[in-house]
């Protein structure tokens, strides 16, 4: 049985034929929904031109799900530092702390969550764009909310108004930077799966206990579609394979359905990149999700997992929380 904290990242996906605003009341009915199960956090990622996600403001995007839940922890997974001054992220997410005290997590990747034309249109000027100024403006960022180095600048809400800050990564940079700075690591294993591992190995080598975290704390993002046999799982999985296939090749768009996904001519080539992208997820019965997810653990020795679903119809979407609860966690329903 699987008795690590069990979390949900959420992209608010646009299925075809459908609206955003369709997307974003089913990411609210399911954030209700996970709550009553006893999923830990609930998270919602930055993505930008992308015609099959909704979750592209997170601070807006969390505020409204905060409102319409209680207890749950909420979250960014993540907000890409690179397309915003740390100000506003601070006075955004310094906000939602003071709204919401105790249950906000902010979530820091590095990379754009999109394409350079759209990150530049979103910064506005190159500065900043670059890898190497991640490190400064995280500083910039947790110096807002904690006012360390007094500056002409003082962040309202923000400052004392400090929501949990995690790092994010796909690589090494990140988690070499979480531990160096004590921070909680998120990996993503759900699209980097190959770099888990050596990831999080060199997080726990560069740890140093800080005011946050006395010892590592890593938490790993991974696919996971439940339905009540494989074949069904396999089926509801497809089209967001496909939209992943189709992303990479640059063609955006929202997500189809299962029916269109299994009409799609793959070529040979393309069902070796789906394929490849299923291994190391989760995806089957619960016996089977539990196998894989029993495995990922003994693998990344993970203290959290954040599972991410992404198909075509909420009720399959809301399900498969449901069954990963009832019969992969026992339950689920546990205190914080």
């Amino acid at each position: 049985m699987i008795d690590v904290p069990l979390s949900v990242l959420d992209l608010a996906p646009v299925a075809a034929g459908t609206s955003a605003g369709a997307a974003l009341r089913h990411t609210t009915e399911l954030a209700r929904r996970t709550e009553e199960l006893g999923y830990h956090r609930f998270w919602v990622a930055e993505h930008h031109n992308m015609p099959a996600i909704a979750s592209s403001a997170p601070a807006v995007l969390i505020a409204h799900l905060a409102a319409h839940t209680s207890t749950i922890r909420l979250g960014s997974g993540g907000v890409m530092l690179p397309n915003h001054a740390p100000l506003v992220v601070a006075e955004q997410f310094g906000t939602l702390e003071a709204l919401h005290p105790g249950r906000i997590d902010l979530g820091i990747g590095r990379a754009p969550g999109t394409d350079q034309v759209t990150a530049l249109a979103l910064r506005r000027t190159m500065e900043g764009l670059s890898a190497e100024g991640f490190p400064r403006e995280l500083a910039d960022l947790m110096n807002y909310f904690s006012g360390e180095r007094p500056g002409p600048i003082v962040a309202t809400p923000g400052r004392g108004e400090q929501p949990a800050i995690w790092l994010l990564g796909s690589s090494g940079f990140s988690a070499q930077l979480a531990g160096a700075l004590g921070l909680p690591f998120s990996f993503a294993h759900h699209f980097s799966a190959a770099n888990t591992e050596p990831a999080l190995a060199l997080y726990r080598r560069s740890f140093r206990p800080s005011q946050w975290l006395d010892q590592p704390y890593a938490m790993v993002a991974v696919n996971a579609v439940c339905a009540e046999t494989d074949e069904r799982a396999r089926w509801l999985a497809a089209p967001a394979a496909l939209s992943f296939l189709k992303l990479r090749s640059g063609r955006p768009e929202p997500l189809v359905s299962p029916e269109e996904a299994a009409a799609y001519p793959y070529t040979p080539m393309e069902r070796e990149f789906v394929a490849q992208r299923a291994e190391g997820q989760a995806q089957g019965s619960p016996e089977t999700v539990r196998r894989q997810l029993d495995a990922l653990l003994e693998r990344t020795r993970a203290d959290e997992l954040m599972l991410t679903t992404l198909v075509y119809d909420v009720a399959d979407r809301v399900r498969s929380y449901e069954l990963v609860a009832e019969r992969v966690a026992g339950g689920l329903r546990r205190a914080d």
